[in-house]
This record gives C-alpha cells, sequence and structure tokens, in this order.
C-alpha cells in the first residue's frame, strides 16, 4: 500500500459513516472502510480509492452491505452513490 493510499484510508476511517449521514440517524460505534464489489471478481479487491466509511452496522449488520441491504433500499441508492456522497465529503 502506498504512502498517498494509507492517507486516503485513514481519512475514510476517522470520517463518520456515510451511510448513517445520509439516513440522519448518529452512528454507533466505530468506522469501518468497505471495498466496493463493483466491476471485481469474488478473490478480488478494488482499489483503496474506491472504498467507503461505514459503521459496523451499515457495513456488516443484518440491514447493511453485506446483510440484506436494508438500509441501500431505504435510501434508495447503491454503493456507487455512497461513494459518489463520501467523495463529496471529502472535498
Amino acid at each position: 500500500m502506498s504512502k498517498k493510499s494509507k492517507v486516503h484510508m485513514g481519512r475514510l476511517a476517522e470520517m463518520g459513516c456515510i451511510c448513517c449521514d445520509m439516513l440522519g440517524q448518529s452512528q454507533q460505534g466505530k468506522t469501518f472502510v468497505h471495498h466496493l464489489r463493483e466491476g471485481v471478481g469474488m478473490a478480488q479487491r478494488q482499489s483503496d480509492y474506491i472504498a467507503i466509511p461505514l459503521c459496523y452496522d451499515c457495513h456488516q449488520g443484518v440491514n447493511g452491505i453485506h446483510g440484506d441491504r436494508t438500509y441501500l433500499k431505504l435510501l434508495k441508492c447503491g454503493e456507487l452513490d455512497l461513494l459518489a456522497a463520501t467523495l463529496e465529503k471529502l472535498l
């Protein structure tokens, strides 16, 4: 991992959960960095720049991205929309 990539990943980890932010709810717990799965195979991982900050519930929880995706359905958006919102907050 390059130095620039580490800095970027650190900035994402310091951000609050983008999904909670968009839902207007308080984040519970720490932030995890989720690499989007768009355009990669099962054994591959996206670039560190194609990643979003998520709390445990929105990431690995039952309603999260690795769960039944209820939160994405409530927001009427996909992972790329969350990436766009993340980039907008970073800039």
